[in-house]
């Protein structure tokens, strides 16, 4: 008789659970998982990459991790909310929203985020972590290669926190959402140096807080590419020109050298 009531009162617990919140916050770890698994880079190289193309096989292997962010983050959410719970394009934080405000926090955000990321740029943390793709430091065509696939992976990473947890538990969480997706973002920072750890933190929120005021995610992609194209650009330079600093001196050493 216990058990038969406790089992009652499961079912009817789930039951009550809003089914869109419930599938968002499980796949949202399930894709997680899968970027990690088959998403990364060791992965490609180990187990998928043919033996002729392995002289290419750095550059391909961070492609593979952005399209896999890519497909998990942006393609399987907008197919799940779209064809499985039937949402709109706005709802889903697809439309073009408030653009105006987007992009003059934009404007104003990009002489800070190049302050910012010039100041953190001075530190060997920072020169031993970006960029990622090490070879692009002795060459700007690589750099820029390697950012222009870096898009996918920025549309895959900031569609899942500020579109599909953010509009997909909004109708259940309301405002709180933009907590709820801000605090698996800054976890997945842990392993960054402290400085971008604690920042992305402040930056979850605030990006959280942006994309649920304009209603769209898009605003979202540009500022973080645009945030690690200046830290890697800043990275490279210093790293070539073996030069440290954040005064005026040490800029011109860097642009000129």
């Amino acid at each position: 008789m216990k058990l038969r009531n406790e089992w009652q009162a499961l079912t009817r617990g789930v039951r009550a659970l809003d089914a869109q919140t419930a599938c968002v916050l499980i796949l949202c770890a399930v894709m997680v998982a899968v970027q990690f698994k088959l998403g990364s880079r060791r992965f490609f190289l180990a187990a998928v990459i043919p033996d002729v193309w392995r002289a290419q096989g750095e550059l391909l292997s961070w492609a593979w991790w952005f399209s896999v962010q890519c497909i998990t983050g942006f393609v399987v959410p907008v197919l799940v909310l779209r064809l499985g719970f039937r949402q709109s394009i706005r709802a889903m934080g697809l439309g073009r929203g408030d653009w105006r405000l987007a992009g003059m926090v934009a404007l104003l955000y990009l002489p800070l985020v190049a302050i910012g990321t010039w100041i953190l740029s001075d530190g060997a943390d920072f020169w031993a972590e970006y960029p990622h793709y090490r070879a692009a430091i002795g060459s700007w065509r690589l750099l820029a290669l390697y950012h222009a696939l870096f898009l996918l992976y920025w549309i895959g990473w900031e569609y899942l926190w500020r579109g599909f947890v953010l509009f997909g538990t909004a109708r259940t969480f309301g405002p709180y959402a933009i907590l709820i997706q801000a605090v698996p973002f800054a976890l997945l920072h842990l392993q960054k140096p402290t400085p971008e750890f604690l920042l992305s933190i402040v930056g979850g929120i605030a990006l959280g807080a942006l994309v649920w005021r304009c209603r769209a995610f898009w605003i979202a992609v540009p500022i973080h590419a645009i945030q690690m194209l200046l830290l890697d650009l800043w990275c490279v330079l210093r790293i070539r020109t073996d030069t440290q600093g954040i005064g005026l001196d040490a800029l011109w050493q860097i642009l000129t050298g």
